[in-house]
């Protein structure tokens, strides 16, 4: 059981904590002994005794608040009944300061009451007429050590509070950037999904067609071409998403922006180039499009095409239908090769939620399942009214 539960073991506390309790000792000492001289008769040992007794326990005041006022309360009581000009002293108004600085207020106001009893007691003793004098002066010392201890209570727990909600703030922000580093490090893999899958699958196609006929088409070197033109489109994308965009004027900076709708007839042409036969319906007329729109319309429909490429089979062929409306665009991808027969993964993949994050962001809605007779949909539509910042 730990003695000293408000202040912790005293050998823990710093030498200047130490040397100030010291000193406002030695001052309530050298103040309380003119009260023993009465005339000019030197002060015995034990009125010595009695100014030790009620001096030195304020060494240890700020440890054991109520014990040291206690004790200087009952060896006053005592002392007073045999001569009260022993027991004048500031001792018991700086233990009621310690008290009410550093305990409950309840103990603090008992702790006034208790020396204010004892104030009138003494001054009636010690002054025969006009006492009222004397009881009104130790009244307002009774007072002030009770109202500046409280003040210091209350600005010690304020100055405490500052310093928690400080800590508080410190560990929200911290929260907050781990959160945002978080956020960036989803969207991060999420482009990096939506970029290198696509782009892969369509350099494995043409490696395949290219091995296919490398030993009897001319067809084999313009194919690897293709195949090398892909990568080195998927190395530029992912250094740009990784490193920004450039500004000098070396090699990177032929850096291309993120894609838009502008780019989907190139991509849709690279689709078919590996080998899956893609029709292209637009209807109606494009309203004005943020370029988050754009760019999100543009990776629904990469990453509908990949997944047809991957998964589709052979003799397989898709349409991408673009449908503008008041207030929203639909983007419907659909295929006719093996997605209804297909065997199903238990959890959606990293694409799919990727999808329906992008989508989600324009208040819309994302919806992907097998048709019938055989093939796969993929369906989207964002609300262009409702989009929120990222």
């Amino acid at each position: 059981m730990n003695a000293f539960p408000l202040f912790g073991h005293p050998p823990a506390r710093s030498v200047r904590w130490w040397t100030f309790d010291v000193l406002v000792t030695v001052l309530v000492a050298l103040f309380s002994f003119p009260y023993l001289h009465q005339e000019n008769v030197t002060p015995s040992p034990l009125a010595i005794l009695v100014v030790v007794a009620l001096t030195v326990p304020l060494i240890v005041r700020r440890i054991w608040p109520s014990a040291v006022f206690g004790w200087l309360f009952g060896v006053s009581a005592a002392v007073g009944l045999w001569n009260v000009r022993l027991v004048v002293s500031f001792a018991l108004v700086v233990a009621l300061y310690t008290i009410a600085a550093y305990q409950p207020r309840r103990q603090a106001l008992v702790a006034a009451g208790l020396l204010e009893g004892g104030v009138i007691a003494a001054v009636i003793r010690l002054t025969s007429s006009n006492w009222w004098h004397a009881a009104i002066l130790g009244s307002a010392m009774v007072a002030a050590a009770l109202g500046l201890g409280l003040y210091s209570a209350t600005r010690r727990a304020y100055l405490k509070e500052l310093h928690d909600r400080a800590e508080r703030l410190e560990r929200e922000r911290d929260q907050q950037k781990e959160l945002a580093a978080a956020a960036e490090r989803a969207r991060i893999t999420r482009e990096m999904h939506d970029i290198v899958a696509h782009h892969l699958a369509v350099m494995i196609a043409l490696s395949d067609g290219a091995a296919a006929s490398a030993g009897s088409s001319p067809r084999a070197a313009t194919a690897m071409r293709t195949v090398s033109a892909t990568g080195r489109q998927a190395l530029a994308d992912t250094r740009r998403l990784l490193s920004g965009p450039a500004t000098d004027d070396g090699p990177d900076s032929e850096r291309k922006p993120l894609p838009d709708l502008s780019e989907l007839d190139a991509l849709i042409a690279r689709v078919r180039a590996a080998g899956l036969p893609v029709s292209y319906e637009l209807q109606g007329a494009p309203d004005s499009l943020s370029a988050g729109a754009q760019l999100t319309i543009y990776r629904l429909a990469q990453e509908a095409l990949t997944n047809t490429l991957k998964h589709a089979g052979a003799g397989a062929s898709a349409v991408v239908r673009l449908l503008y409306l008041p207030g929203e665009v639909r983007l419907d991808i659909e295929d006719d090769g093996a997605g209804a027969s297909a065997p199903q993964p238990e959890t959606a993949g990293r694409g799919l939620a990727g999808m329906r994050q992008r989508v989600q962001t324009f208040g819309g809605e994302v919806q992907a399942g097998p048709r019938s007779p055989a093939g796969w949909r993929v369906s989207a539509r964002l609300r262009l009214d409702q989009e929120m910042p990222a």
